[in-house]
């Protein structure tokens, strides 16, 4: 992956300053991105993904939010060195982002056409007529119907799945080596949802571009990702290729979310639910953030945060208790789901 390595984020820390507390949003990950690959960051809401994404943007407010530590090297350059004048340049150029709400994300006092013109007039020496015929080509290249009618629209006049191609469309204006997608499709119908994730399966493979999908939806990281990053509770807890993951899982929280999967269970039993809640960030147990929700737990879960062990080769995991029981062959095959089966849950 070396010479192909887009971005490479090393022990991002990013922490919520409140007058008595500090909440860890993002508390030391490091992943990877290669050109031209799909990468996940899978989690339940509050854990730190979307936090991680803006960062990588110059996105958090300062104050409250505060980076104390790491690296985000994007083409081998720091973007947290970078100026605030350096990241305009970066945003929408090198680096684009499809949020998960477009309907507030679309000013709607601006026709759609509008609203991408203004992105290739700010980072491109082009006249207005050929920003427009870019445009019209652009809503036609993401599914929308009569470009060059749909380009005079105000977003209200559009349904949330053309809302959200817009957005797309928005995002790919300037041609970005790097697009962030926050749950895109979580508003949206399944019928829908499958259109937008073969979109971006199709963009990426066109324009060779990576993308960052930031997601709580396993059955959508089945469909297209490649790699997959599994958070908790600010930290990574699991990580390999999608279809590694979700055969072997081996963090105690990776196989409670594929249990959790509506049709993981039998026919006639209640659906799994991990017990408890996700701790507050500003108060995360010690030792594993997991070990008041976890099966597997022992004494020294509760004391030792534990480091990420290598199971398979690129297949990591952040659990010495089933790296042993792995090791000794002791671990439950019932913790496999199956690729096949995560992908038909999430097209349920």
């Amino acid at each position: 992956m070396e010479k192909d390595l887009l971005l490479s984020v090393n022990n991002l820390k990013v922490y919520f300053h409140g007058e008595e507390t500090i909440s860890k949003a993002v508390d030391g990950i490091s992943y990877e991105v290669a050109k031209g690959q799909i990468v996940s960051l899978v989690g339940e809401s509050g854990c730190g993904k979307t936090v991680s994404a803006l960062t990588l943007l110059g996105l958090v407010p300062c104050p409250p939010g505060k980076i104390e530590d790491g690296e985000i090297l994007f083409r081998g350059k720091n973007l947290l060195n970078f100026s605030e004048q350096q990241m305009q340049k970066v945003r929408g150029r090198e680096i684009s982002m499809v949020f998960q709400e477009p309907m507030t994300s679309l000013n709607p006092v601006f026709t759609i056409g509008d609203q991408i013109q203004e992105v290739i007039l700010n980072h491109e020496n082009v006249g207005k007529e050929i920003a427009l015929k870019r445009t019209i080509t652009l809503l036609k290249d993401v599914g929308i119907p009569s470009p060059e009618e749909r380009v005079n629209d105000y977003p209200h006049l559009l349904s949330g799945g053309q809302r959200q191609r817009v957005m797309i469309a928005m995002a790919l204006a300037c041609g970005p080596d790097l697009v962030i997608a926050d749950e895109p499709t979580t508003a949206l119908d399944v019928t829908v949802q499958a259109q937008i994730l073969q979109l971006f399966r199709e963009l990426q493979q066109k324009r060779n571009m990576a993308v960052l999908l930031i997601t709580h939806n396993l059955g959508v990281v089945a469909e297209i990702v490649d790699r997959i990053y599994v958070m908790y509770a600010g930290i990574i807890v699991e990580t390999g290729t999608v279809k590694e993951v979700f055969k072997d899982p081996f963090h105690p929280y990776t196989m409670g979310l594929l249990a959790a999967i509506p049709g993981s269970s039998k026919k006639g039993k209640p659906l799994y639910s991990i017990p408890g809640s996700v701790p507050d960030s500003a108060y995360k147990p010690e030792g594993c953030p997991f070990n008041p929700r976890c099966p597997y737990v022992q004494d020294e879960c509760k004391i030792k945060f534990p480091e990420m062990v290598n199971f398979k080769a690129g297949h990591q995991a952040r659990c010495p208790i089933t790296y042993r029981l792995w090791e000794n062959q002791e671990l439950p095959k019932n913790r496999h789901f199956g690729f096949e089966n995560v992908k038909r849950a999430g097209q349920a």
